[in-house]
């Protein structure tokens, strides 16, 4: 086991195209930290320079404390697990899981008690003698899982290793990616381009655009507390709703959020994370999460063009005054006519709105510019002030 220290980290390009800029990241020992964004973000160019399997442009690369700039891949102590797999389609199962134990000359009996061990940990026993054409996408992921597991590395490296698999597999392998964790208790640095793994699986997420990181935390307060418009609209599902047009106002030191003509009193946390800024009246963009909103009263208003029926639940989208909005509203107790076509009147807690300056797009609910380096939100949300029920 062992910790990633990763400083000003950049890759550019024989052709000046930079790829990944001046990225900074502490993986702690054992912990499961997900990159996430979407395609040409540098996720995946950051985890193969981790690898060695890419050069560092600049920037230094430490692993268990040792500086890795220049050190061959077979010697940093990691495995990588491919989107493709990458297995030996002439060897068996057996003898892909044992292939780098066997170049470094480690003894049989270590080789096969080391494969069967990881073998009945992945539930692939029954497979060691079939080759790889012979299993399906989900088997042949857990043989080039196990194929890195038998070496015991510092490191597990895994770039979009369910990508390939279809939606019922790739939820199955998530299950059993959490439940591997849990049994190697390893550091593990994950890339996808879909959020629901990174929720799922990450103690922390790095969120990348362009070559840039644009937040890291862990998922919840990812999604309670976005630093930006773009991180915003990427975590969550459905995805958040953007009122654009909207304005923040000032009125005898108390400040409002006027949506659609309506006015929102803020919360109290949210004046004082304003004042704190001396923010002053601007326009805005104001972001309210699907699930946030509530149909039957408030000053907004919107006409039903899609309403699709989840059992437990109704995704409603709705025409507002020429912006598209999703509702997630709750069949129970529904008493409204949500059918296609139907006005409806919508609110939502002043609470769960985020306030983004629209020139900027940055979270005005942050404190300042170091609050936004430090990882450090000062954001509350609706749901992290609600208490449980009494017994």
């Amino acid at each position: 086991m062992a910790e990633v220290l990763i400083q000003n980290l950049k890759k550019v390009y024989d052709n000046k195209v930079t790829a990944v800029h001046d990225v900074n990241l502490h993986i702690k020992d054992k912990e499961f930290i997900v990159l996430v964004g979407p395609s040409g973000c540098g996720k995946s160019t950051t985890l193969r320079m981790v690898a060695g399997l890419e050069d560092i442009s600049d920037g230094e690369l430490y692993i268990d404390g040792k500086l890795c700039n220049d050190i061959a891949p077979k010697d940093r102590d990691i495995a990588m697990v491919f989107q493709n797999y990458a297995l030996y389609p002439h060897m068996s199962v057996y003898d892909n899981m044992a292939f780098a134990l066997k170049l470094k000359k480690t003894p049989k009996d270590v080789i096969d008690k080391k494969v069967r061990e990881v073998a009945a940990i992945l539930d692939i026993t029954q497979y060691l003698e079939r080759k790889p054409k012979a299993l399906s996408g989900g088997q042949r992921q857990r043989v080039a899982i196990g194929r890195a597991m038998v070496r015991d590395p510092k490191v597990f490296l895994m770039d979009e290793p369910l990508s390939n698999l279809d939606a019922k597999l790739r939820n199955q392998m998530r299950a059993e990616i959490i439940k591997l964790r849990q049994r190697i208790n390893t550091t593990f640095m994950y890339v996808t381009h879909d959020q629901t793994e990174a929720m799922t699986l990450g103690d922390r997420i790095v969120i990348m655009k362009d070559g840039f990181v644009n937040q890291i935390g862990a998922p919840q307060d990812l999604f309670n507390c976005p630093v930006n418009l773009f991180v915003a609209g990427f975590i969550g599902m459905p995805v958040m709703n953007f009122f654009d047009n909207s304005k923040l106002l000032l009125e005898n030191g108390v400040y409002y959020a006027q949506i659609k003509g309506a006015k929102f009193k803020l919360d109290d946390f949210q004046q004082a994370a304003l004042k704190q800024n001396n923010q002053q009246p601007c326009d805005i963009v104001v972001g309210i999460r699907p699930q946030h909103l509530s149909v039957g009263q408030g000053e907004l208003k919107g006409k039903i063009e899609v309403s699709e029926m989840l059992g437990s639940e109704v995704n409603l989208h709705a025409d507002c005054e020429g912006d598209e909005v999703v509702m997630v509203i709750p069949t129970m107790g529904l008493n409204e006519d949500v059918s296609v076509g139907s006005t409806v009147k919508f609110n939502a807690p002043a609470i769960t709105m985020q306030l983004f300056d629209k020139a900027t797009s940055n979270n005005l609910l942050w404190f300042d510019e170091k609050s936004f380096k430090a990882n450090a939100p000062v954001c509350k949300t609706y749901d992290s002030l609600k208490k449980p029920a009494m017994a």
